[in-house]
C-alpha cells in the first residue's frame, strides 16, 4: 500500500480566515514567505502580525491582518478581485485556487440576495483582509504540496452574528449556502465559529469531507482564533498520509460504492406484536433503507425485541419521530455505518406469462446477482394460477 500525502482540516471549533493561517504558519508554512507571495498583489495598506498564542492551554499561531487605514477601505465587486489577482506575479495554480475561493463567495451572495454574481458587491470578503485570507490560504496550501485536502464535518456555532446586512442568525445566510451538501454541526457555542471566508475556502478546496479518516499524522498545526471561551477557539490541521490502495484492491472494490448512513436501536419489551408492522410501514414509508427485527433477552430474562431501522443521514430526525410517537420506547441508541452497496440496475424481462422487473448486481465487473421482484412474481403466480417457482424458472430462462 503506498501513502499519499494529505492535509486534513479538523474543523470541530469551526473555521476562520485568519484561524487557517495561523493553522497553516503553524504546520510548517513559513511566515516570511507567506507575506513574501502576498506581496506580489501589489496592494499596498496591510501586514502580518504573526504570533504564539494559545487557547484552553492548547498552543498554537495566531495570524492577524493588520490595516493600515481602516477608514480608507473600500468594497468591491467580483471583478476587481479577478482584476487584482489576475494582475499579480502569483503562479498560475494560486491564481486559480483563490479566484475558486472568491468564487464560491460571490455565487452565495448572489443566491442569497438574488441578484447576478457579477454585480455582488464584496463588503467584509472584498475588503483587504479577507484578500489576504483568501489568497494566502492558496499560497498555504500550494506550499504544502500535498496531494489531497480532507476536512471533517464543520462546526458553525449558534447565536447571532453582526454584518454588513446587519444582525444576522448563525449561520449567515450566504454561510448556509456556501456549505449546502456539506456535513456541519452547530450550537457547540453562542457565536458565529465558522465565517463566510472560512467556510468558502473548505468549499472551494477540500476533496473529501469525512466524519472519521484512517491516517498516519505526521505533523499537528493549531491555528489561534480571536475569542477566549470556555470551547478552545482553535483550528486543528494535519499533514498526514493516507494509504492508497494496490492495483489489486481497487479491482476488489470494483462496482463497490460506499456511503454513510445511520442505524437506530432500541429494545421493545412491552409493545403489542401486531403494531410492529404498521410501524414498519411507517418507517420505510418515511424513506428508512431497512427495518428489523431481532429476538433478544434482556435484565432479569425478560425477551424481547432489538428494533433496528437504517436510514440516510438527513432522515435521522424524522426516524426518531416516528419511534418515539409509535412505540413505547423511552431511549434510543444511534451511530453511524458505512452501507458498501454492489452496483445494480433493473433490467425488465418478458415472459409468457408477463414481464418481470429484475434487481441485476455486478461486482468486478461481472454479474453478482439477479433477483426477480418478488411483488410481480406474486402476483403473476396467482392471476395464471401457478407457483412461484414456475414463475421464477421462466424468469431466468428468459434471462439474457
Amino acid at each position: 500500500m503506498k501513502g499519499k500525502r494529505i492535509l486534513y482540516y479538523d474543523c470541530f471549533a469551526g473555521i476562520s480566515g485568519d484561524m487557517n493561517l495561523g493553522a497553516m504558519v503553524d504546520l510548517g508554512v513559513d511566515a516570511s514567505y507567506l507575506e513574501s507571495e502576498l506581496a506580489r498583489l501589489q496592494v499596498e495598506g496591510f501586514t502580518l502580525k504573526v504570533e504564539p498564542d494559545s487557547r484552553q492551554g492548547i498552543h498554537g499561531t495566531r495570524v492577524t491582518v493588520v490595516i493600515e487605514n481602516p477608514e480608507n477601505e473600500k468594497h468591491r465587486h467580483l471583478r476587481h478581485v479577478e482584476e487584482l489577482i489576475n494582475g499579480s506575479s502569483l503562479s498560475a495554480s494560486i491564481k486559480k485556487r483563490a479566484l475558486a475561493i472568491f468564487d464560491r463567495v460571490a455565487e452565495a451572495e448572489a443566491t442569497v440576495h438574488q441578484i447576478p454574481k457579477e454585480k455582488v458587491h464584496f463588503h467584509e470578503v472584498g475588503a483587504l483582509d479577507s484578500i489576504a485570507d483568501i489568497v494566502g490560504a492558496a499560497i498555504c496550501q500550494e506550499f504544502l504540496g500535498v496531494e489531497e485536502i480532507y476536512a471533517s464535518p464543520v462546526q458553525l456555532g449558534g447565536g447571532t452574528v453582526v454584518c454588513a446586512h446587519g444582525t444576522m442568525p448563525v449561520p449567515a445566510p450566504a454561510t448556509s449556502e456556501i456549505l449546502k451538501g456539506i456535513p456541519v454541526r452547530t450550537g457547540l457555542v453562542e457565536y458565529e465559529a465558522t465565517t463566510p471566508t472560512g467556510a468558502a475556502i473548505l468549499a472551494a478546496t477540500v476533496d473529501h469531507f469525512v466524519t472519521s479518516a484512517d491516517m498516519v499524522i505526521q505533523k499537528t498545526g493549531y491555528g489561534i482564533g480571536q475569542r477566549d471561551g470556555s470551547i478552545p477557539n482553535v483550528l486543528r490541521v494535519y499533514l498526514a498520509e493516507v494509504n492508497e490502495p494496490s492495483e489489486e484492491s481497487k479491482k476488489l472494490e470494483e462496482d463497490v460504492e460506499m456511503e454513510e448512513a445511520v442505524m437506530l436501536e432500541c429494545n421493545l419489551d412491552d409493545m403489542n406484536p401486531e403494531w410492529y408492522n404498521h410501524v414498519t410501514s411507517l418507517l420505510f414509508d418515511a424513506g428508512a433503507s431497512d427495518v428489523f427485527l431481532a429476538p433478544i433477552v434482556m435484565k432479569k430474562s425478560r425477551p424481547a425485541q432489538l428494533f433496528s431501522v437504517l436510514c440516510p443521514v438527513d432522515l435521522v430526525s424524522r426516524m426518531k419521530e416516528i419511534l418515539f410517537r409509535e412505540t413505547p420506547t423511552i431511549g434510543l441508541r444511534t451511530y453511524t455505518v458505512h452501507k458498501h452497496m454492489l452496483r445494480r440496475e433493473v433490467i425488465n424481462v418478458k415472459t409468457r406469462f408477463g414481464e418481470v422487473p429484475v434487481k441485476r448486481s455486478y461486482f468486478q465487473g461481472k454479474i453478482a446477482n439477479d433477483k426477480p421482484e418478488y411483488e410481480i412474481c406474486s402476483s403473476l403466480a396467482k392471476t395464471h394460477g401457478v407457483t412461484l417457482e414456475e414463475i421464477r424458472k421462466e424468469v431466468y430462462k428468459n434471462l439474457e
